[in-house]
């Protein structure tokens, strides 16, 4: 049975001809070797929905750091589908390409179909993050995955990227340079947050309701912790209500 959907996969069929670089074993890394167990996975038919996708292998071996999120061993996760969701994944989030890469229990590293991809979930020192994909419209030029934050009449978003510098150890070797930027939709229009009083602005229709509600619960808004955006916008919400 394992064979019959190994072949259907997306560019899997050549693995066996493919260079050993694309083969990656069972491993705790996203590209080294420490043996894991896999957790199990859905019957064959599912598996060909999820394993839609082609071959990854790292072509950043020389720039020091990775190209990951939060970590580059693999994180416990899931990934939603068309409504689908397939847990107990084991799933790397490569944010300098913005792909998702997962770890199938062959050890063959596959990197998804972003197009087919509603939704994907990381778990990380004990927190869950939840990912949606966005696609650029006339109005919107976001796209990608992002971190949802909140998400209900309004939403609050976090995008991670990662760039190389050139030369920026000893002058020898390039790095790896993560950023993330916060945006927040509003009636369908998605706004950048680059300072606190960009934020407030966006919500200045109930600004004393909000400056009160920020100190009689000790709230220091700041971008570099979106999160405190996210209960402002809890509250600000139950206002329209």
């Amino acid at each position: 049975m394992l064979l019959k959907y190994i072949i259907r996969l997306s560019g899997v069929l050549f693995l066996l001809v493919m260079p050993a670089a694309f083969l990656v074993p069972l491993s705790a890394s996203c590209y080294t070797g420490e043996n894991v167990t896999v957790p199990g996975e859905k019957d064959s038919a599912d598996i060909q929905i999820l394993y839609n996708g082609r071959a990854w292998r790292n072509l950043y071996y020389r720039v020091r750091g990775d190209q990951f999120l939060f970590t580059n061993a693999f994180m416990k996760g899931s990934v939603t589908i068309d409504g689908q969701t397939f847990d107990k994944l084991l799933l790397c989030y490569d944010i300098f390409n913005d792909e998702l890469v997962i770890n199938t229990e062959l050890g063959i590293l596959i990197q998804l179909n972003k197009e087919m991809i509603d939704f994907f979930s990381l778990e990380f020192n004990n927190k869950n993050y939840k990912f949606r994909r966005l696609d650029a419209d006339s109005v919107n030029s976001l796209s990608g995955y992002v971190n949802v934050l909140y998400e209900d009449g309004l939403s609050l978003y976090v995008k991670y990227r990662k760039e190389i510098l050139l030369l920026a150890v000893d002058n020898k070797f390039d790095l790896f340079n993560e950023s993330s930027k916060v945006y927040m939709k509003k009636d369908g229009v998605i706004y950048r947050i680059g300072s606190k009083g960009e934020f407030l602005n966006l919500l200045k229709d109930h600004n004393q309701e909000i400056h009160k509600f920020l100190k009689s619960n000790k709230i220091h808004l700041s971008k570099s912790n979106p999160e405190s955006m996210a209960q402002v916008l809890g509250f600000y919400e139950k206002l329209l209500h």
